[in-house]
């Protein structure tokens, strides 16, 4: 009998990993999550995931073989093999890589979550068929992946495509980077919430959102409000989306893509946040660029569309050694 080929995608979260066994079309046949605990040792960590990785395995029928291993993960540099310095968890630098093949002679990759989510919407998802698109993903901060002529934009030391630190107002919001202004202070679902607790504290127009603590106000709540016609949600939907379309229309003129697809909790929003986007997009657009970028949801499944990234990520790179 024939075994199907099927990789592992793992995401690193700041609280759990999660880790599918994933075909070529894309299909998910197994999953499962182990916690992260940020405050391990990397090692151990790792040691944790490939014991499960390998009890997973088992689990599964004789028709599969393992081909690789793909991980996404916060601060993970794709050239290195490396994870540096990641917020929430106490690792510092690690060689990811290295690590690893002290369990796995297969072909082995990382990337951060934001290029991972770009190459699976180019295998599976809604960039199947492009070579120029940018990946958006709308979280607790804005990540990004740039994808040129078939190719992840990594740049001279694996770092390049972060959209969600270029800046929008020099003199504007404090970052978590440690400088002002930065796009995911405006344009994320934390940034969301901050634009709505400055709306609350300058506007005296009535809002729903006034009878929720200021801790307890999240981009959920927002957008249920927004939904009901509540006018400080609608305007906070309205900003985020000027922000954000200002900035695309600065990438678009990098790179020139064919779309732009805003992934993760916020573009969930719809209308709310697409036709905002879309309207200052092309209102801040050269000419020759005019209505040809199209903004679009994510063509991945909710429930483990990072597995299928990270999955993604090594079929990538398994299709580049078949083709050398």
């Amino acid at each position: 009998m024939n075994k199907i080929d099927i990789t592992v995608g793992v995401d690193i979260g700041g609280t759990n990993t999660a880790i599918g066994f994933v075909d070529r079309d894309g299909k998910c046949h197994l999953e499962d999550a182990i916690t992260t605990n940020g405050k391990e040792e990397a090692v151990k960590f790792f040691s944790r995931l490939h014991e499960k990785i390998d009890n997973m395995y088992t689990e599964l029928s004789e028709g599969f073989l393992l081909k690789g291993i793909g991980i996404g993960a916060p601060n993970a540099n794709y050239l290195k093999g490396t994870i540096e310095y990641p917020p929430n968890l106490n690792w510092g630098y690690i060689n990811v890589v290295e690590i690893m093949r002290e369990y796995y002679t297969i072909p082995l990759a990382i990337t951060n979550d934001a290029n991972a989510a770009a190459i699976g919407e180019m295998k599976f998802g809604a960039a199947k068929g492009m070579k120029d698109f940018i990946v958006i993903t709308l979280g607790t901060g804005l990540g990004s992946g740039i994808v040129v002529n078939g190719e992840l934009v990594y740049g001279a030391d694996g770092f390049a495509g972060e959209i969600g630190h270029t800046i929008y107002d020099p003199c504007g919001r404090e970052c978590g980077c440690g400088r002002k202004g930065c796009l995911e202070t405006y344009a994320s679902a934390s940034g969301i919430r901050r634009t709505v607790l400055e709306l609350l504290k300058n506007s005296k127009e009535e809002s729903e959102l006034r009878n929720i603590s200021i801790d307890q106000i999240t981009s959920k709540k927002i957008f249920v409000a927004a939904v009901k016609g509540d006018k400080i949600a609608l305007e906070a939907f309205e900003y985020t989306g000027k922000v954000l379309g200002t900035k695309l229309a600065d990438s678009v003129a990098y790179t020139s893509p064919e779309a732009i697809i805003l992934f993760g909790g916020l573009a969930r929003a719809g209308d709310l946040i697409f036709k905002p986007v879309k309207y200052y997009m092309e209102q801040n657009l050269l000419d020759i660029f005019k209505n040809k970028v199209k903004i679009i949801p994510s063509g991945l499944p909710e429930g483990n569309s990072a597995v299928l990234g990270a999955s993604a990520l090594i079929w990538n790179e398994l299709d580049k050694l078949f083709a050398a």
